[in-house]
């Protein structure tokens, strides 16, 4: 015998809330327990070099770039204004050095506020020019 015959049954319902606040508590403690470590992805041994200190420096041009974007070249200032022109210094510096094509040397000191561009510029121009060696020169940090 149904007793129950006119009443609608309810379908029984989970209540999330407390399910959430456990979660959210497992997920704090978690959090507070994990332990950040450095990841490094590339396990790397260097090569050590021992051979004699060269007898003889190569030939160095020297391209200073301040904040403004004027270049100097071996501390003379040069008036250029693309790659091109620059490149035509960089030759002209390197002019009557017997191997100073083959061999030299491009220094890119560029001031820490100089536009990438500028940088650029001489990355550009030494390739114009031929020169296939080129390097940034940096200064350390005083220790306070």
């Amino acid at each position: 015998m149904n007793f129950r015959k006119g009443r609608h049954r309810e379908d029984p319902e989970i209540n999330l809330i407390p399910f959430i606040d456990v979660l959210l508590v497992i997920l704090i403690f978690l959090m507070v327990t994990t332990t950040y470590s450095k990841f490094t992805a590339l396990q790397i041994t260097l090569p050590t070099a021992d051979a004699e200190k060269a007898m003889q420096r190569p030939f160095e041009i020297n391209v200073a770039v301040d904040v403004q974007g004027r270049y100097a070249i071996n501390n003379v200032r040069v008036a250029v204004a693309d790659p091109a022109a620059l490149a035509e210094e960089l030759k002209n510096a390197a002019a009557g050095k017997t191997e100073a094509t083959k061999d030299a040397v491009v220094i890119i000191n560029a001031d820490a506020l100089a536009t990438h561009q500028t940088v650029i510029n001489v990355l550009e121009a030494a390739r114009l020019a031929g020169f296939d060696k080129v390097t940034f020169a940096a200064q350390t940090r005083r220790k306070k």
